[in-house]
């Protein structure tokens, strides 16, 4: 099944930034969509941003702070975190969802930003 490999998280102070990258490889169906999934401690995981046909969604907390983008010739999806706030401190995953009706995860990455 899809493979999908993150990449730049860690640790960071309020006010800075991060971009996270995700590859999906092994892919048999197209990927129509690509996006970005958090979960903090004692929290569900909530949707952060998403890129599908051109079209990009974001949870109403990080609007104006975050962009998502995509490469659609590399199955590529990039968050770009900007002014980080504490309370974005969670782990980042990566989600793709196929036209054979596939719903990959990648394994999370941890962004932790400080005080």
């Amino acid at each position: 099944q899809v493979q999908l490999v993150e990449s730049g998280g860690g640790l960071v102070q309020a006010g800075g930034s991060l971009r996270l990258s995700c590859a999906a490889s092994r892919v048999t169906f197209s990927i129509y969509t690509m996006g970005w999934y958090r979960q903090a401690p004692g929290k569900q995981r909530e949707l952060v941003a998403s890129v599908s046909g051109g079209a990009t969604n974001y949870a109403e907390s990080v609007k104006g702070r975050f962009t998502v983008s995509r490469d659609n010739a590399k199955n590529t999806v990039y968050l770009q975190m900007n002014s980080l706030k504490p309370e974005d401190t969670a782990v980042y995953y990566c989600n793709a969802l196929d036209l054979g009706g596939g719903r990959y995860w990648g394994q999370g990455t941890q962004v932790t930003v400080s005080s």
